[in-house]
């Protein structure tokens, strides 16, 4: 294999919690709330589905259907879709359903996996291509270089900047040509079957990771590196 092609969201970071995004928002507006209504609002938009990169909505609102249907394939159908289900959920200030999205893409709001560094880091070291191939409506560009990662990114192909989402065959077919590898020479690794499977329809392999919160997922990228014949760090004593 001569080149990995990663997701973002799930795959290679994670966003943070939703009371932790509500939090931080609150606390930079300098609005109150008591424990309880934090608890209680943020589990409101966590089922609404208003947190990109969180959980999906538990029930899509008819009226947002068509927007929800192609967020990623614009800058401007992404927020609204987003800022529409957070609206669903009161809030004390109208003004905060937009700083909530602001603040999504917020390098802040993003921890890599605890295995990412590693990953990347050996990838590069051994000559494979890295790209980063994201279902997102926004530039996600800064996330890797306020975590120290963006040096070892060869290509970016985002979703909103090409007009066409995942599992089109076309936004993969973009990172290769980015990379000058051929489909049988990729792996696509992501946390989406849907989504990043539909590299498999060029020939890429795929692998697949699971979608969990940073410190419930150590060391799902590893096995990435077997794929690609690149060989592992030993393990120390400290190391599980």
């Amino acid at each position: 294999m001569t080149a990995v092609l990663f997701d973002f969201s799930g795959t290679l970071f994670r966003v943070e919690s939703t009371e932790s995004w509500l939090r931080a928002v609150l606390a930079a507006s300098e609005v109150t709330l008591s424990e309880g209504e934090l608890a209680e609002a943020a589990r409101a938009l966590e089922v609404a589905g208003a947190q990109p990169g969180g959980a999906n909505p538990v029930a899509l609102p008819e009226e947002l259907a068509g927007v929800w249907a192609v967020r990623d394939e614009s800058a401007t159908s992404h927020r609204a879709a987003y800022t529409g289900l957070s609206r669903r959920v009161p809030l004390p200030d109208p003004v905060l359903h937009d700083a909530l999205y602001e603040r999504h893409m917020s390098p802040a709001a993003w921890a890599p996996y605890p295995d990412t560094a590693e990953v990347l880091h050996a990838l590069r070291a051994h000559g494979v291509g890295v790209g980063v191939v994201s279902n997102i409506g926004w530039d996600l560009r800064p996330v890797f270089r306020a975590h120290g990662l963006d040096a070892y990114v060869d290509a970016y192909v985002l979703s909103y900047e090409h007009g066409v989402q995942k599992p089109d065959p076309r936004l993969f077919t973009v990172a290769l040509e980015a990379l000058g590898a051929e489909p049988g020479e990729t792996v696509m690794v992501g946390d989406s079957r849907p989504a990043d499977g539909g590299a498999a329809a060029l020939g890429c392999r795929v692998h697949f990771v699971d979608h969990l919160p940073v410190g419930e997922r150590p060391d799902a990228l590893l096995p990435v590196l077997d794929l690609v014949g690149v060989a592992r760090r030993p393990a120390t004593p400290t190391q599980a």
